[in-house]
């Protein structure tokens, strides 16, 4: 193994459509067990399934209806 690569070369993978971007969140516990149950059931990562349901909001406009009690 080489102690230094030469990537100045390179090329960005062609076949990529949209890379996933890292990011931390802080969920609750029980919504955390709950998509880990679901995901477990359906046989996908949690993560996944999480992303999932994430996208099927923005998809469909779905807005967030909060009543403070």
């Amino acid at each position: 193994m080489k102690k230094r690569y030469d990537f100045s070369k390179s090329a960005k993978n062609p076949y990529l459509r949209k890379p996933k971007k890292q990011l931390t969140i802080r969920l609750d516990e029980d919504t955390i067990d709950y998509f880990r149950d679901l995901a477990e059931k359906n046989g996908i990562p949690y993560q996944n399934l999480i992303n999932l349901y994430l996208r099927d909001c923005v998809q469909s406009d779905r807005k967030l209806n909060m009543k403070w009690e």
